[in-house]
């Protein structure tokens, strides 16, 4: 949704209906939003406490018969929807129902994506599953992401590209795939200055600003958001943070409790990302992408197991942006410690700097859209 909601905006602009299909979160989001939406069948994954995806009992629970009868059902309704809606162009953002709805019915459609493998984690206990996805699903997932004619992965150019790691795309595909650049729906030249939205949101200009913005699915960010709540809460005096949750529908007023501000949900989140100095979170794709267009080095700590965002943040250290600190490793020193460092090491400013220069030439968004709306074009 946090993807496709600004596309769909500036579609809107040139008078063209939306309307989105998707489940829970997402569903609740769209509502609170105002949106066109419908409801289709969730797919769900079994999570640990610490948040970490359990495959084990995800299979057990879902099992390769219920996975697939679920994938059905969401096809099933997608195929009604469409034809109600009689769409000129589908788009999906890692959703593999809309594609094959949209394939069978002979409409256009356009995947959006930063992942193009499902990835098992490299664990002993999960070799052969790990082997088998390699070996069996890259082949029958390239050719369902890639059944429409194009592939837009909102990420960066080489040599800045965040999702390296998870973009294997074989050479027959890679003819389809366009690197369009983050889709960043308020970028930093549109805001007032730092300063004078520090003053606003009644920062104290003399101290550092720590944002942490929490996102992902609800049980996967249960156990981080408690954890890393009670680290801020004995930070020292000199810090200024600020959590954002992630509820859609949970109160926007702001909680303080000494220097920690906490907000269930903010509708001016790109406003505390320019104020900050510096970013706290997972290492989600959106959410790194954003830091960087806004010259912010982070603080990255992985959700357990999810192996994209640990290329995510590998790639992100790689660039000299960022810190990475593995969760059952998190603690206050360690965290004090690598937000120290970057505040303090000028190399981690500059380069952060050298980079939103070169990235802010690019308007995922637009190009996007054109992309888009080309799309409506390739059924005649």
């Amino acid at each position: 949704m946090g993807r496709c909601l600004p596309i769909a905006k500036r579609i809107e602009e040139r008078e063209a209906q939306v309307l989105f299909s998707t489940y829970k979160e997402g569903y609740r989001y769209a509502q609170q939003e105002k949106l066109h939406v419908v409801k289709v069948p969730p797919i769900d994954f079994v999570v640990k406490p610490d948040g970490t995806v359990d495959f084990k009992q995800s299979l057990v629970n879902i099992g390769p018969f219920l996975s697939s009868f679920t994938l059905l059902k969401q096809v099933e309704a997608e195929i009604d929807i469409m034809k109600a809606f009689k769409p000129d162009v589908v788009v999906s953002d890692s959703r593999a129902s809309p594609l094959i709805a949209a394939r069978l019915l002979g409409i256009p459609h356009i995947c959006i994506l930063n992942q193009f493998q499902i990835i098992v984690p490299r664990r002993t206990r999960f070799l052969r599953l790990a082997r088998l996805a390699d070996a069996g699903t890259l082949a029958i997932i390239g050719k369902m992401w890639t059944s429409g004619k194009r592939v837009l992965i909102p990420d960066y150019p080489e040599p800045y590209t965040l999702s390296a790691g998870n973009l294997r795309i074989p050479k027959v595909y890679q003819k389809r795939v366009r690197l369009i650049g983050p889709i960043i729906p308020v970028r930093p030249d549109e805001l007032p200055s730092q300063k004078q939205i520090r003053k606003k949101l009644g920062l104290d200009e003399s101290k550092p600003v720590i944002f942490a913005p929490i996102s992902g699915p609800v049980k996967e960010r249960a156990y981080f958001t408690g954890a890393l709540r009670k680290i801020f809460e004995d930070f020292p005096e000199d810090y200024q943070i600020v959590m954002s949750l992630g509820y859609p529908n949970g109160s926007t007023k702001p909680v303080r409790m000494g220097n920690v501000t906490v907000y269930k949900w903010m509708h001016n989140r790109f406003e505390h990302l320019k104020a900050c100095d510096l970013v706290v979170a997972r290492a989600g794709h959106g959410t790194l992408a954003q830091s960087i267009c806004y010259g912010k080095p982070s603080v990255l700590i992985p959700t357990p197991s999810h192996t994209e965002q640990l290329n995510n943040a590998r790639r992100a250290v790689e660039l000299g942006i960022t810190e990475m600190i593995v969760q059952d490793k998190l603690d206050k020193q360690k965290l004090l410690g690598a937000i120290q460092r970057l505040l303090k090491d000028k190399r981690f400013k500059d380069r952060i700097k050298q980079i939103q220069e070169e990235v802010m030439k690019l308007d995922g968004i637009e190009t996007a859209v054109q992309n888009i709306m080309e799309a409506t074009e390739w059924r005649n």
